[in-house]
């Protein structure tokens, strides 16, 4: 595969280049010939990216708020159990956390193996189309889904092979050590790591479902166990408050990641994510400080991932009747990405969480709209935060997954060790010898005009990672490559 006439990031925006591209490795990059007709403007030049990343994505969450009834004209139901469930009366009334949660409960008692697998494909069909080409996909076992979702999440992996490496986090977000059901949902859990270990990457919980500090605990060190025996990543949902009188519990995992021994006892490679931490955004720079520095004591491979678009809708609500005073002041609790990158050198990075469910009934998933609500965010408005923010969906993200950029990801095989030099592949710039996917982003030569004006209006061309973080391109004008 050739490129030719591309415009490649952190380069001169005006020059272009030819770019030979073989096995998924970039084995040649020149400049591109000039057009051998220079009266006339060759055609646009389409801008060479590296392709996004979904690290933290609820798959059987998706598009509950989505009325699947008639998806398919020729679609006939065998059985009842075949139909797509109704999901219309839980769209979201107050909007709350705890309705969120009651929501989705009710949601999994109507999950069936068809809709299970239609909104999951949806899904990663819709990040594809994206650019998206890894995906930490999030899959609940307990005592209502049993096993139907990693199934289903199963079937998915296997049907996208080679367009998608979907890594499936066999996922607890019900309580585990507390309530009438934690000690079934802790048997469908294992059950789940027991019997379909070959298909499982991750594990994850939710110790905030909890229902005392100590039973929190007792999940988090369980989970760090657990994930040690199986060689599994780790990832939790942590610190989902916006309240400083609670104490904040990424204190603990930290304290009990070390007392376990992970830097001495995991796998090279195997990360630990924190998801949510939306209580840290009440630390002071001092909190902050100490936090990047027990990380970096510890060696520890903790990534955060900012959740915004759920974390908005979510966080910062007013307080009812009775806080009728203050319904003005909403602090909304999003997690600092950009500063904990570049104040405290901390690992971060961006996700989208939920799409079309009670916890995000809002926007489309994309990753790089994600990037772009960053910038005013995080008033993060050069063109270094502009960088900045496509790591944060793309090579960050892929780190927070255990993934290195050199990852053969059409094979579906294991991300290689970390390198010494990782820091330095968080970068948009793509060089010789870079192995994976490429993003191409492509420019149109006119806008699409309506009516007759009688006149071509020439498009605006995007050359460079700012336009498209500021103004993510249209899904029709992206494409992944990839070959071999």
């Amino acid at each position: 595969m050739k490129i030719k006439h591309a415009i490649l990031p952190g380069r001169d925006p005006t020059s272009r280049w030819d770019v030979e591209f073989e096995c998924n490795t970039i084995t040649r990059i020149q400049p591109a010939a000039a057009p051998a007709d220079c009266s006339r403007n060759p055609s646009p030049s389409p801008l060479l990216l590296p392709p996004l990343c979904h690290p933290h994505i609820h798959l059987d969450k998706a598009y509950l708020l989505t009325c699947n009834h008639h998806h398919h004209p020729h679609h006939h139901p065998s059985s009842e159990a075949d139909k797509h469930p109704d999901y219309s009366d839980l769209t979201p009334q107050d909007g709350s956390f705890a309705e969120a949660l009651r929501f989705t409960s009710l949601a999994k008692q109507r999950y069936t193996d068809e809709d299970l697998y239609l909104r999951g494909a949806q899904l990663l069909a819709t990040s594809l189309s994206q650019g998206v080409t890894a995906c930490r996909a999030f899959v609940e076992t307990d005592h209502v889904t049993r096993q139907s979702c990693l199934h289903a999440a199963i079937r998915l992996k296997e049907c996208f092979r080679g367009k998608m490496r979907l890594q499936i986090c066999a996922f607890a977000q019900d309580p585990l050590f507390s309530t009438e059901h934690g000690t079934e949902n802790m048997r469908v859990l294992q059950h789940a790591l027991r019997d379909f270990g070959e298909h499982v990457e991750v594990l994850g919980t939710t110790p905030y479902v909890e229902n005392s500090t100590e039973a929190a605990l007792r999940n988090i060190e369980w989970a760090i166990e657990t994930a040690l025996a199986y060689s599994l990543h780790l990832d939790f949902h942590l610190d989902y408050n916006l309240d400083g009188s609670r104490e904040a519990m990424v204190w603990d995992v930290l304290r009990l990641l070390r007392e376990k021994g992970w830097t001495e006892r995991a796998k090279p490679g195997k990360t630990v994510v924190l998801g949510h931490c939306t209580r840290l955004t009440l630390f002071s720079d001092g909190e902050m400080a100490r936090l990047a520095g027990e990380i970096k004591d510890s060696s520890l491979p903790v990534h955060f991932v900012g959740l915004p678009t759920s974390d908005l809708f979510m966080m910062g609500r007013p307080a009812g009747a009775a806080g009728e005073s203050t319904s003005a002041d909403r602090p909304r609790g999003t997690l600092q990405v950009v500063d904990m990158i570049k104040k405290h050198g901390i690992n971060a990075c961006l996700c989208v969480n939920n799409v079309g469910n009670a916890f995000t009934p809002w926007g489309t998933g994309d990753p790089l709209a994600l990037a772009s609500l960053g910038v005013g965010l995080y008033q993060a408005g050069t063109d270094e935060d502009a960088n900045l923010l496509f790591e944060c969906v793309s090579s960050r993200a892929r780190r927070a997954m255990g993934l290195g950029p050199a990852s053969a990801l059409e094979a579906g095989l294991p991300s290689q060790e970390p390198r010494p030099d990782q820091d330095q592949e968080d970068t948009t710039e793509l060089q010789e010898g870079r192995r994976g996917e490429l993003l191409l982003i492509k420019n149109k030569e006119y806008v699409a005009c309506p009516g007759h004006l009688g006149v071509k209006i020439p498009a605006r061309q995007q050359v460079c990672v700012r336009d498209v973080v500021w103004e993510p391109p249209e899904v029709n004008l992206r494409q992944i490559l990839r070959c071999g």
